[in-house]
């Protein structure tokens, strides 16, 4: 596999690995037939281990980099709330549009279901691939045993450090009430006490998130073997439901960016939707050239100003927080893709756990590194919780950065949308932004 081409960009060297993958495991199985020792022995001998190899670099991370993300994410719309007028209204916009991007996104999903378009033989496969004996037998063992210390209602930690040691192995939820909370207490005390605490999470976060780049360095071999193996198994049923998905995705961001946030524009904001976007064309561009809502954040603070002509204090602040704690694409994004692998490994979500998946995929859109890749530790988290392998997360992998792309196009213009709404709301519209309103009149 050729991807080290010189200058080639990353998400190019992923996209070629699972061309590569899917195309030389489907030619396997189509000469070799699936049950074929040899093809066996490479599977379980080269292409597993190598695959995982990329895998565990992402779940040893998860902890720290879901834990840091969510204390600084939230310690930012806890400072929101002091700030006043603004900083509530900026809150309230944030989970109003984040909670109607998840519920666009599982309604999606639940009317298409892409992951139930692959035959009964072929899921089975895939399951079988993705099981461990070993792992499932002492998972079974666990659970007939009453739990050390259950969390009180299922997710308030007695002891959280626990919950932290067991975070892949359910313990997700009340790990991040601990950081819910301790994000808020962070936020609440005075500014010279929490300074050394924010430092250590800033490093950490920042630490965290160049070993996920470490790890999306390897991806491209990591997804060749992984889609190598699931093709020469399961075969091309599993990139139909893939390009179902993909198209589920897609649809259900373009509804949010085009439909939700014209609503909020046109109605809240008072602004042309149409104006807006081609004003917001250099920054979705960014957006989607990057992949990174961070380091789209000075184009989007430039246009704030300048182009659609928010003030300056308004559209820094929600800007600013923004790009880490209103990530209303990465929780669309993640509610759809967990619904997708329940429904590709035959596991049924009922009401009351989709809406655990909705509230998880908000704090996640709080908590979410906005780096290409920084979703993939909370996805394979979150996954165990209901019984899906972690490894799981390798199926998407391969098509993860044009979606992740197309997100954070969404991410972004959220941030606008909001820092609109919240400037017209607050009654602080300048001249600057008095014309844009009047020339969409």
């Amino acid at each position: 596999m050729h991807t080290s081409g010189k200058g080639m960009p990353l998400h190019t060297k992923v996209l070629t690995g699972l061309i590569l993958g899917a195309v030389c495991g489907g030619v396997a199985q189509a000469i070799l037939g699936a049950k074929n020792p040899n093809l066996a022995w490479f599977n379980d001998t080269l292409a597993k281990p190598v695959g995982n190899i990329f895998l565990y670099m992402i779940f040893m991370i998860v902890v720290p980099l879901l834990f840091s993300a969510l204390v600084l994410g939230v310690g930012e719309l806890g400072n929101a709330a002091k700030v006043g007028r603004i900083g509530i209204l900026s809150l309230i916009m944030t989970v109003v549009l984040s909670g109607t991007a998840v519920m666009i996104g599982l309604g999606a999903v639940n009317l298409i279901a892409p992951g139930d378009h692959i035959p009964a033989a072929q899921r089975q496969e895939l399951i079988s691939q993705y099981s461990n004996k070993a792992q499932g037998e002492k998972q079974l063992e666990a659970a007939k045993k009453e739990p050390e210390d259950p969390p009180l209602i299922g997710f308030i930690p007695k002891n959280p450090f626990k919950e932290i040691v067991r975070a892949l192995d359910g313990g997700l939820l009340p790990v991040m009430f601990f950081a819910l909370v301790f994000g808020l207490a962070l936020a609440s005390v005075h500014a010279e006490q929490a300074a050394p605490l924010k430092a250590f999470f800033d490093s950490l976060f920042a630490v965290s998130q160049k070993v996920v780049e470490y790890a999306m360095k390897i991806a491209p071999f990591g997804v060749f073997f992984l889609v190598f193996r699931t093709a020469s198994s399961v075969g091309a049923h599993l990139f139909v439901a893939l390009g179902m998905y993909m198209a589920v995705v897609l649809s259900a961001l373009l509804l949010h960016q085009f439909g939700t946030y014209s609503l909020a524009l046109k109605f809240v904001a008072k602004i042309s939707p149409a104006i807006f976007f081609r004003k917001m064309r250099a920054v979705m561009l960014t957006a989607f050239a990057t992949s990174s809502s961070n380091a789209t954040l000075p184009l989007a603070l430039q246009t704030a100003e300048e182009e659609i002509g928010l003030p300056r204090d308004v559209s820094t602040f929600v800007l600013t927080v923004g790009a880490t704690a209103n990530q209303n694409g990465t929780a669309l994004f993640e509610g759809v893709t967990i619904v997708f692998l329940a429904q590709l490994f035959g596991v049924h979500l009922d009401l009351a756990q989709q809406l655990q998946v909705m509230v998880l995929a908000i704090l996640a859109g709080v908590g979410t590194a906005g780096v290409p890749g920084g979703s993939l530790p909370m996805i394979a988290s979150v996954l165990v919780m209901f019984k899906i392998p972690a490894e799981a997360i390798g199926v998407i992998l391969g098509v993860d950065r044009i979606l992740d792309m197309c997100r954070t196009v969404l991410n972004v213009t959220g941030d606008m949308a909001i820092a609109a709404c919240v400037t017209r709301l607050s009654g602080r519209q300048g001249d600057a932004l008095n014309d844009t309103i009047q020339a969409t009149s």
